[in-house]
């Protein structure tokens, strides 16, 4: 990977996994004006500032290859940074809506805001209710508000945010680091597990429980009861095996036991290491209710392997159902595990949607998406 500026505030304040400051005392204390009170000096260089996560996962990623794509076009006009409470005269680019909703308040009115919404809708729950009127009260102070998917962009023009305002930009995928495997790459990963040659794979790797401990309660909207009713629907016609990675995967682990579904599961410290685990996978299943992406199913075709994914997200922008994946509603357990067991059924057919899955999803690979953010956002703003 390309190597460029790094920025990090952190002696000024630690920052915690979803990228909120904790001060010595509480945020609402403090002057909303205090960059612009302390008179920083205006410096031209890098008068883009990606907003992005401490926790290692996907916006921070996603800051790191727009900045790395972005320079290769414009040096010196975008760098990382973790804490943008000092930052002045700059365009500040909040990678998720959280994030901005946690900062602007307390940010000097010299900079110009983006930020990209990547979901969430009202009736989610109370939080999530909360969250969505508390980004809209900020959306006087936004110059831009990027979103991935055409369903979250109808969802967001519907709520009052302005036309002129909106952008789409997809979520990228770095399609040098995730490609397809040999059949003796495959077959090692398999070995690796202890997979027998007669077992479907399925593979599932995000965060499906509540928190950041064992994740015994489930995160409903990731849809971990659905990727347990679909391997369990499929085990009554074929032997399988599920690989997980992600933190708080408990209700998913419990489930598999008691069914006696056997899985392996490992929580990954470092992104890098998520391509080979998609080596020994016959299909990525995303059974979410919910998403701005997600980024898995583009991972896993860029990785050539075939996606079975709800329509959430960008999965309906991506996939198109019986050419490059299959899509079911949402919830859909039974359409689900029948349209992967139909796949399976024909590997020289399957190989075909995989190998297109590939070339679409080319066009989805940062270089691209990294350059959308320039020619969309950022050049007239600068």
């Amino acid at each position: 990977m390309a190597q460029y500026s790094f920025v990090s505030n952190q002696s000024n304040s630690g920052i915690d996994d979803m990228g909120l400051a904790r001060y010595k005392y509480p945020l609402s204390t403090l002057p909303v004006r205090m960059a612009d009170a302390m008179h920083l000096p205006h410096s031209s260089k890098h008068p883009v500032r990606f907003i992005i996560e401490k926790g290692n996962w996907s916006i921070k990623w996603d800051g790191h290859y727009v900045a790395r794509e972005v320079d290769k076009i414009s040096p010196s006009l975008i760098v990382v940074e973790e804490n943008p409470f000092l930052l002045s005269h700059k365009i500040a680019h909040f990678g998720s809506q959280f994030q901005f909703v946690s900062w602007y308040k307390h940010m000097a009115r010299s900079n110009r805001m983006v930020c990209t919404f990547f979901h969430g809708k009202k009736s989610d729950d109370a939080g999530m209710a909360r969250h969505v009127d508390e980004f809209l009260e900020g959306l006087p102070y936004l110059d831009k508000v990027i979103t991935a998917a055409s369903l979250i962009e109808r969802r967001l023009l519907e709520w009052g945010v302005p036309r002129e305002k909106l952008v789409r930009i997809p979520i990228g995928v770095d399609c040098n680091l995730f490609k397809p495997f040999s059949e003796s790459q495959r077959r090692a990963a398999r070995e690796k597990y202890g997979i027998k040659d007669h077992q479907l794979v399925i593979g599932s790797f995000q965060k499906d429980g509540v928190g950041w401990g064992d994740g015994m309660e489930p995160k409903l909207i990731k849809g971990p009861d659905v990727l347990v009713d679909v391997a369990k629907r499929l085990a009554k016609d074929v032997p399988v095996f599920v690989l997980l990675t992600g933190p708080a995967r408990g209700f998913v682990k419990k489930h598999l036991d008691d069914e006696g579904i056997p899985y392996a599961h490992e929580f990954l410290e470092d992104y890098l290491d998520l391509p080979s685990r998609f080596a020994p996978l016959d299909v990525y299943i995303n059974p979410s209710r919910e998403e701005g992406g997600p980024k898995g199913i583009l991972e896993a075709m860029a990785s050539g392997v075939f996606v079975a994914s709800t329509k959430v997200g960008m999965a309906e922008d991506v996939i198109v159902s019986g050419r490059n994946g299959v899509l079911v509603d949402v919830g859909d357990v039974e359409a689900l595990a029948l349209k992967i067991l139909d796949a399976c059924s024909n590997r020289d057919r399957m190989r075909m949607v995989t190998d297109q899955a590939r070339e679409d999803i080319l066009n989805y690979d940062w270089s691209k998406i990294g350059r959308a953010h320039y020619d969309l956002v950022y050049k007239d703003m600068v």
